[in-house]
């Protein structure tokens, strides 16, 4: 449950203004899943709350949708039995997380817009800043022993840029392409990006060679055979 976010609710009758709070933060997901993003006053009228109420909750717009926004918070986007193979986790989290995206598309375009707001005090703590993703693709290069903590730090975010969803909204609005076709090139993208990664690394060193050379036998010339 979230925390109370303003002095009116956190003085009396907390429990009733929980509720009040959870109905608008529900009328406001609803809205977003049909497609619209809402104002504080239209998520009032669909929790049919008055529009007086609602701004003593949320002062503006933008702090309606970060609070609706969703907590994306699973530890991994790996699967139960994951593979041990780098580049088929890393397969396996970008196709989740371009579901993800897909699934959450309104709220997230909605908080990617807010981003661009001016003014700070609208940007808020902005759930796009929190680093979950690139955590979870830091997860996935795991068994990259090649790299260091700070090369694969470096590559995660890298994926990031290409799989979030300032791609996602790149590839629709502008490539036109559609979602399925979207999320089959941030997963190509992320492969490009291991692989390119991957073969900027200076070479291993060659083996040593055996300082053990062979011997003639002692005693004696070699004696060429007749021809």
């Amino acid at each position: 449950m979230k925390a109370m976010s303003t002095g009116y609710e956190s003085a009396g009758r907390t429990s009733q203004k929980q509720r009040t709070r959870e109905a608008l933060l529900a009328a406001a997901r609803q809205l977003f899943a049909a497609g619209t993003v809402p104002t504080v006053e239209e998520a009032a009228q669909a929790a049919a709350i008055s529009r007086t109420t609602a701004y003593r909750y949320f002062s503006s717009q933008g702090a309606l949708l970060l609070a609706a926004h969703p907590e994306l918070t699973p530890a991994t986007l790996l699967p139960a039995a994951a593979p041990r193979d780098a580049a088929a986790r890393l397969d396996a989290v970008v196709a989740e997380l371009a579901r993800m995206n897909v699934e959450r598309e309104p709220q997230l375009r909605a908080v990617l817009r807010l981003s661009l707001a001016p003014d700070p005090v609208d940007r808020g703590e902005l759930a796009l800043r929190r680093g979950r993703a690139v955590g979870w693709i830091e997860e996935a290069l795991e068994p990259l022993a090649r790299l260091s903590a700070a090369e694969r730090r470096r590559l995660a975010v890298a994926i990031r840029s290409a799989v979030g969803i300032e791609a996602l909204v790149w590839l629709t609005d502008v490539a036109g392409l559609d979602r399925d076709d979207a999320a089959r090139l941030q997963r190509w993208s992320a492969r490009a990006l291991l692989h390119a990664a991957l073969n900027d690394l200076p070479p291993p060193p060659a083996p040593r060679r055996s300082s053990a050379r062979r011997r003639r036998p002692s005693g004696g010339r070699r004696h060429r055979l007749p021809s």
